[in-house]
């Protein structure tokens, strides 16, 4: 493999169609595509400014690295990436990637990030600021994510989080096949129009949450004392410890907590409107 130490880039495509090539305190400077069209590209302690460093790249790892604000849209149509220790302060970063490993990795502006990416395996990711990270992506494994984005995964498949600290607004809308575990989940709107959702061990806040779900199921969850109209317009088999406030209009299924503080049911509740609702006796 060839190496290329301690050298600054800047301007179109300077390493434009590189091959088995390792980047060792290398600058990528102002300019556009310095990586684009490669393969068996390793970098490590490098600084990225310039805009679209990785484009069309087949096999990379990126370790210990800066994406600058500038260096955005950085990661596009790309695979069979590994990203460890790693700083990004740029936004719509990853977008029509695939095979994509993550360890202890900082998104700074998410705006836009992780956007229609298949098979994501990640450790340790912070997503901050900006809107819609993981739009229309599929098959997303993470243990470790602490977000504070908007609008965090909509119209996403598959995908199983473990220890999870999410605040935000609307997510995992229209998502099909979710399994969310020992997380906190804090935010308006969740999970609406979603399919297959499953938690278990998890911690909700916000109000009007979890309604027009289909198959959805809590599993030893606990709830705010804010959450209000919750599960309205939806299926679920829900076991609640402690207490919930408000109950409103389930369609289907079964819930039970160890107290409620009221239940609305009221003439705009949906067929076939046999919801079992109970305290734990």
């Amino acid at each position: 493999m060839e190496i290329i130490r301690k050298q600054h880039f800047e301007g179109e495509r300077p390493l434009f169609e590189c091959h088995g090539v390792r980047l060792e305190e290398v600058t990528i400077g102002d300019g556009e595509s310095a990586i684009k069209e490669c393969s068996d590209i390793e970098a490590e302690n490098c600084h990225f400014w310039g805009k679209y460093p990785f484009w069309h790249v087949h096999g990379f790892k990126i370790n210990n690295c800066q994406f600058d604000a500038g260096a955005r849209s950085a990661l596009w149509y790309s695979d069979h990436m590994t990203m460890t220790n790693t700083r990004i302060d740029g936004p719509k970063m990853f977008r029509e990637m695939q095979q994509l490993k993550m360890e202890n990795v900082v998104i700074n502006d998410a705006d836009e990030t992780f956007w229609r990416c298949r098979d994501i395996e990640a450790r340790n990711l912070e997503l901050h600021d900006g809107t819609y990270p993981f739009m229309f992506s599929e098959n997303i494994r993470i243990d470790g994510l602490k977000s504070d984005s908007k609008y965090v995964f909509q119209y996403c498949k598959n995908i199983e989080l473990h220890h999870a600290q999410i605040v935000t607004k609307d997510s995992f809308w229209e998502c099909e096949n979710v399994t969310i575990y020992d997380s906190t989940l804090d935010g308006e709107y969740l999970a609406w129009h979603s399919k297959n959702v499953r938690l278990v061990n998890c911690h909700l806040a916000g109000e009007q949450l979890l309604c027009y779900a289909d198959q959805l199921v809590l599993e030893n969850c606990t709830f705010d004392p804010a959450c209000d109209r919750v599960f309205e317009y939806s299926d679920v088999e829900a076991d609640i410890r402690g207490h919930i406030e408000n109950i409103k209009n389930p369609t289907s299924g079964h819930i039970v907590a160890d107290s409620i503080g009221s239940v609305t049911i009221d003439k705009n509740v949906k067929q076939p409107a046999n919801c079992v609702i109970k305290t734990r006796g």
